[in-house]
């Protein structure tokens, strides 16, 4: 698990085995079998050198984020160790798992922020979306600001801290991005679609004075 606050930004790269990940001084020492998240992708460390670490990557990962272009161009990632179960959640629960990518649609120089305008690819997870609720986006953890098109798109509000600290700074127009919806909104969403058609409803019990003879509380 983390948290979708970033600690360092490095760089990704193709190997034989899988992907070379450096830049990871800001919270090293670092372990084999360590989950670090790379753009937002939970990669498990399985080789060490120095201020970088390999992983291998599924066929899965691979379809469904950024990486494989990305380790093309040995491009800019953000990156954040595991969550330990004494750190403060500053963000939201982010669990690394990419549920699909979007495309970057427009980015505006706000005053005071960013202004950074986001397209779903797989329109599955539109239904996700609303105001004010938590999405991560290559990573990081930011606050929809506005929807779009039922949710199709959707737009953040992103300060300078934040942009000059993560690679929102070197993104463009119709880059991808990895996004994973907010953990909370699956699973109410998982609990709300059981009905009377599921084998759980039909095994679940009423509790009535019949229902506790039956079981021996007379």
């Amino acid at each position: 698990m983390f948290t979708g606050l970033i600690q360092a930004i490095g760089t990704i790269k193709k190997n034989k085995y899988g992907v070379v990940v450096d830049g990871c001084r800001a919270f090293s020492p670092l372990q084999l079998g360590d989950s670090i998240s790379v753009d937002g992708v939970c990669l498990t460390v399985s080789e060490l050198m120095h201020d970088s670490f390999t992983a291998n990557i599924s066929e899965e990962t691979l379809k469904r984020t950024n990486l494989a272009e990305k380790a093309q161009k040995n491009a800019f990632v953000n990156l954040e160790p595991a969550l330990r179960l004494s750190d403060r959640l500053g963000g939201h629960i982010v669990s690394g798992h990419i549920d699909g990518l979007g495309k970057v649609v427009s980015i505006e120089n706000l005053k005071n922020s960013w202004n950074l305008r986001v397209s779903w690819h797989d329109l599955n997870f539109c239904r996700y979306m609303c105001d004010k609720a938590s999405i991560s986006l290559n990573g990081i953890s930011l606050t929809i600001a506005e929807i779009y098109v039922n949710g199709c798109e959707f737009s953040v509000a992103v300060i300078p801290h934040t942009w000059s600290n993560t690679c929102l700074q070197f993104l463009k127009i119709g880059e991808k991005v990895n996004l994973e919806v907010d953990l909370m909104a699956k699973y109410a969403e998982k609990l709300l679609g059981v009905n009377n058609n599921d084998s759980i409803s039909k095994q679940s019990q009423v509790i009535s004075s019949q229902w506790l003879n039956e079981q021996g509380w007379n």
